[in-house]
């Protein structure tokens, strides 16, 4: 292929001179269109997603703060520690179980030194944890006695109980409440006022009703005292009482009274316990111990 022939293949005519230079203007303007302009498409934006955006900065914050924090211990009383709770204050499973045998004979120890008798933990380890060490305010005038070592291999008895005078516990007064070790002013107030509500107890399963006592505890006062005379215990008609009337009752409340007069309407008298579980929301576990302050 000679010069000529190359040559012959760019003869235009005007025309289509004119079309190419156009079509050179078109491409560089299109060039320069796609440089300058954006065409990126535009973004809606979630008024919920910038808000939660707004509030990132915060929860981070909230966060680096909870993994800082250290967590607060509260007083407590060390005669009750739990094993999670002894695992979390760093005491090995036999000082545990040495105070665990301990608790077993229904003592208890009355001081730091005491605790660390028992349990054999650590002087460092009492350091950290005795500031936190809540005993009962009367615990501060009871004379001290010596404890014997705790020994794994040759354990002994510690002390010998003292016989108990079992007294009524619908007589009982506040003074003697605070006798029973882990009971102070708050729980034997609390303990009297819902006798009062009640009008009496009727059985010493009622103690596992009242806020703030510990089943060892619990175990003391029926070790302590006892349900003696029900005749001051003023008994509620329940076939006739009214909705009023039926919620004063601490068992029962708005909405179990408004369920009883319910069952009356329908069904008739309430006869005995079993016609007394079959009404919605009533506890089967203490319908026996309700019965007793009911008249059918």
């Amino acid at each position: 292929m000679n010069f000529k022939t190359i040559k012959a293949y760019f003869n235009f005519s005007k025309d289509q001179q004119k079309g190419i230079l156009s079509l050179f203007f078109i491409i560089i303007v299109l060039q320069l269109v796609y440089y300058w302009v954006d065409f990126s498409p535009v973004s809606k934006v979630n008024p919920e997603k910038q808000k939660w955006l707004s509030l990132e900065s915060q929860i981070d914050s909230m966060e680096n703060h909870l993994k800082n924090e250290v967590p607060k211990i509260y007083l407590f009383n060390p005669n009750f520690i739990t094993d999670y709770k002894g695992y979390k204050l760093g005491m090995s499973v036999v000082e545990l179980d040495r105070l665990h045998a301990f608790r077993k004979d229904n003592k208890y120890v009355n001081s730091a030194k005491e605790f660390q008798t028992v349990t054999g933990v650590s002087d460092s380890l009492l350091v950290v944890i005795s500031p936190y060490f809540k005993f009962p305010d009367w615990v501060k005038n009871k004379p001290t006695s010596k404890l014997v070592a705790f020994s794994n291999t040759n354990p002994k008895v510690f002390s010998k109980k003292e016989k108990t005078v079992v007294k009524d516990i619908n007589q009982a007064t506040q003074e003697d409440l605070i006798k029973v070790y882990g009971i102070g002013d708050a729980i034997s107030m609390r303990i009297l006022k819902f006798k009062e509500s009640l009008g009496g107890f009727v059985s010493m399963d009622q103690m596992k009703e009242v806020w703030g006592l510990s089943p060892e505890v619990i175990q003391s006062l029926n070790a302590s005292f006892k349900v003696g005379t029900l005749s001051n215990i003023k008994k509620i008609d329940i076939n006739n009482a009214s909705m009023k009337e039926l919620a004063q009752f601490p068992y029962f409340k708005y909405n179990l009274a408004r369920e009883i007069v319910i069952y009356r309407s329908m069904n008739g008298d309430i006869k005995n316990v079993a016609d007394l579980t079959k009404i919605k929301g009533m506890s089967i576990e203490n319908a026996n111990i309700i019965a007793l302050y009911l008249d059918f």
